[in-house]
């Protein structure tokens, strides 16, 4: 079934990658709990939302892609849900939310299913791509930096330097540390390791308490939140959330194909530069975001993450379905995480540390041209500091065709561009925001 002959690997290395891969990216549980419960819903709803959703989509992607490739909830989305289309607007409940999920998920599978997904990604330039990846780093290291009161308000400057006497400051400043330690040394599952040393460390210092035990059988408290297809487009039309369910759409297309290409390359799969089965790898997201918005999670993308299990020798979907049974196995520890994600502290360094890796993009922005570089730094700037990727995505598209236009480059512009620049500007100046 997963050809590990042709491949050259065997179940054992297989195995040992699924396991590598999951380490590294188990975190996840416990962070995408805490900021989506920042929105309202109830933290079983999201654990277990978490780890059905990373289930779909990994055992998608080990079946009928045949990927070394992990999906799971999208670091950056989950906070542009909490933060920005639920924490913003009073209107907007997190099922209503959840219904945007929804159809851009549906959406996806739609474009997964046509050439239009390619046309798509080409059309968007590469310098906005950059922007936007680093700008999404930047708002979620902020987020963890503010969670933890290493900054705090201010009330000339909007932000200042919090107090690093705190035990919350200072809990969230060893973590770093240890985390930063850890993944300088290169040690597999760096920033789950450095949330359990954090984590013990809380709990020696009586800042953790597990008072419901550690295991509990899983639960969804909510049932399911989208259950009708025709409400959930009823509510992006009766609260115009159609920039929110663009701004998802983009950015996951996007972040997937990025990184599905990504771990290819390092596996050796790619055949020239083309994916192949990429329909299939591209449908495992896609569905993974429906189903995920239906029991109760921000939309999956594909793991970067997954390039450690590449690493540690796999090559086939063997790799992602081991990831897919473990994450099964964590759904018995509730409790667990539910302690854990009690204490912003331990969690916080894993935001701040994904924020600097996604930061990473920036490097890559031509800053030799104003016309290439001011649309991304204008993404960039604006995201973390008006709390939403949607809008920093709606300025550096506004802002791109109109200084290309001006520079005289307008054939330089696909005009897909310039029609997203016209509902952009629309969508900012007329409807509410």
């Amino acid at each position: 079934m997963f050809k590990m002959n042709e491949l050259q690997t065997n179940m054992k290395t297989e195995v040992l990658a699924g396991i590598t891969t999951f380490l590294t990216m188990v975190y996840i549980v416990i962070v995408n709990p805490i900021i989506l419960s920042s929105a309202g819903v109830p933290f079983d709803q999201v654990f277990m939302a978490t780890i059905i959703a990373t289930i779909i989509g990994t055992l998608w992607m080990a079946f009928f892609a045949n990927y070394p490739i992990a999906i799971a909830p999208g670091m950056g989305l989950n906070a542009y849900f909490a933060f920005s289309v639920v924490g913003s607007n009073e209107n907007i409940t997190y099922e209503i939310a959840f219904s945007a999920v929804f159809i851009a998920g549906i959406i996806f599978i739609i474009l997964s299913l046509t050439p239009f997904r390619k046309k798509l990604i080409e059309a968007i330039p590469e310098n906005l791509k950059h922007g936007i990846t680093a700008g999404i780093g930047l708002f979620i290291a902020f987020i963890g930096l503010r969670l933890t009161g290493l900054v705090q308000a201010h009330e000339q400057n909007l932000v200042t330097l919090g107090d690093l006497h705190s035990p919350s400051a200072i809990l969230a400043l060893i973590g770093l540390a240890v985390t930063l330690i850890l993944m300088s040394l290169n040690v597999n599952g760096a920033l789950f390791f450095g949330m359990a040393i954090t984590g013990i460390i809380a709990f020696f210092t009586g800042q953790l308490e597990f008072t419901r035990g550690i295991v509990a059988m899983p639960s969804l408290p909510e049932g399911l939140i989208v259950v009708n297809p025709l409400a959930a487009i009823g509510d992006v039309i009766q609260y115009g959330l159609y920039a929110v369910v663009f701004s998802f759409l983009l950015v996951t297309i996007f972040d997937t194909t990025g990184t599905m290409i990504g771990v290819a390359q390092q596996a050796g799969l790619m055949k020239g530069n083309k994916l192949p089965r990429a329909r299939q790898a591209l449908l495992a997201d896609s569905v993974a975001t429906s189903v995920g918005a239906m029991f109760g999670t921000s939309p999956t993308s594909a793991y970067i993450e997954s390039s450690s299990g590449v690493a540690a020798g796999g090559r086939t979907g063997l790799t992602s379905l081991t990831v897919a049974i473990l994450f099964a196995a964590a759904a018995f520890f509730g409790p667990l995480v539910g302690a854990v994600s009690g204490i912003a502290a331990i969690t916080a360094p894993a935001l701040i540390i994904v924020g600097s890796l996604m930061m990473g993009s920036i490097a890559k922005i031509n800053w030799d041209e104003i016309d290439e570089a001011f649309p991304a730094f204008l993404i960039i700037l604006s995201m973390p500091l008006t709390s939403s990727i949607a809008t920093g995505i709606a300025l550096g598209f506004i802002s791109y065709p109109l200084m290309k236009v001006v520079r005289g480059k307008y054939r330089e512009v696909h005009p897909l561009v310039y029609l997203f620049a016209v509902l952009f500007f629309y969508q900012l100046a007329f409807l509410p925001h």
